[in-house]
Order: C-alpha cells, then structure tokens, then sequence
C-alpha cells in the first residue's frame, strides 16, 4: 500500500512540473530548495528565536562504551523545539525540496519508494555499523 502513496506522488510531481524540465533546472532547483530549508532553520534560530544551537567539540567517547550507547553521548546542538510558525515553513520547505528530489527521480527513471526501501534495508542490516 506504501509503495502506492510513493507511486502516486512521483506521478503526481511529474504531471505537476511544466517549467523546470531541463536536468539542470532541476538540479538547479533542488539546491536551492534544499538552502531554503537551511535558511528557514536558520531564521527560527535568529529572527524567532524558538530554537537555538550550541555547538561545541563533541565529547570524547569512552572506548569501552558499546556502539548502543555511544549515540547517548553525543550532543545534536540543538536547543529548543520549533515553534507552530517555525514548523510550517520548514515543512513547506521540505516539501518543495522532496518535490524537485522526486523531480530528479523522475527525470533519470529512478523510483523514488525503490531507492527509500534500499536506504531503509541498508539501515536494518547494517544498524549503527553505517556510521553516518
């Protein structure tokens, strides 16, 4: 059923893009979408203020510590919870930017619910071990 919703999202982008069919509109496209996402981020950070970032050196990690609880002392730097304003746009956002990235699928004939399925049985195989 899962596959279906993905399905019909690719099909429904590629009905929906009229402007940017070139590979380098899309590409184009893509990067700048994914820097409005960067730059939403970044404005709740310093106009709205509901998130912050304190980013320091990571801790070193003990080498007795096991791969489980190695992730439990890391920090991610960030401070806060994204206000109802602030979670709109970052969505919309990422929703523009999921749209050119399905754009690009579509373009190079790469099925978008394939490529996530690979990524997840990846994850599931090789579970912490992917170290990214």
């Amino acid at each position: 059923m899962k596959d279906i919703i993905f399905d019909d999202f690719q099909n429904s982008v590629d009905d929906s893009l009229f402007r940017h069919r070139s590979i380098l509109d899309i590409m184009s496209k893509y990067s700048e979408s994914t820097a409005r996402v960067n730059r939403a981020i970044t404005k709740a950070v310093t106009n709205c203020g509901c998130i912050g970032i304190n980013a320091e050196k990571q801790p070193t990690y003990d080498i007795d510590l096991s791969i489980e609880n190695l992730t439990d002392t890391l920090n991610d730097h960030l401070d806060g919870q994204l206000c109802d304003n602030c979670r709109e746009v970052v969505e919309k956002e990422i929703g523009n930017s999921l749209f050119y990235l399905t754009s690009l699928c579509n373009l190079l004939d790469v099925n978008l619910y394939d490529v996530l399925i690979k990524e997840y049985d990846k994850i599931n195989t090789l579970g912490k071990y992917t170290f990214r």
